[in-house]
């Protein structure tokens, strides 16, 4: 099973999520050239949130579980809010706001911050308790993630 991940300036990379938590996420930090003790993330085209996080006890071994066969993730990095600071999330793939602004919002969401105020709209179907997600439904809408050509 093969996924996109986007991530960087306009990288993106075909992954094999056929393997072991641990792989996946040790090799997608590599990738995105992420902190070894940093948690991350990657965000669905359709909004969806699927921690990698493998520490979690209801995590599965495998990353496969977790993600949608040939769907498209943007990395993300979450980093946990201290002294009652809310917890952020940010985007590893520059001008996420130009390329996926509904997925820039939803971050944005995420990490508790006001929506922008240039005249966006916010997609509809955005969810009310922006939880970390599990495994991933059918996704509700296709190609909000620009096209991977090189």
């Amino acid at each position: 099973m093969f996924i996109t991940v986007m991530f960087g300036a306009g990288c993106w990379e075909l992954v094999n999520t056929w393997c072991s938590l641990v792989t996946l996420t040790a090799h997608l930090r590599q990738r995105g050239q992420v902190p070894p003790d940093a948690t991350i993330a990657l965000l669905a085209e359709d909004g969806h949130l699927v921690s990698l996080d493998e520490g979690a006890s209801q995590a599965p071994s495998m990353g496969s579980p977790l993600l949608q066969e040939h769907g498209t993730y943007v990395l993300v990095q979450i980093i946990k809010g201290e002294d009652g600071a809310p917890t952020r999330y940010e985007s590893l793939l520059e001008n996420l706001d130009d390329q996926c602004p509904e997925l820039a919002e939803e971050l944005r969401c995420l990490s508790g911050l006001q929506p922008t105020s240039d005249g966006r709209r916010r997609r509809t179907s955005t969810r009310r308790d922006h939880q970390e997600q599990g495994p991933l439904s059918k996704p509700r809408r296709k190609g909000s993630l620009p096209s991977r050509t090189r």
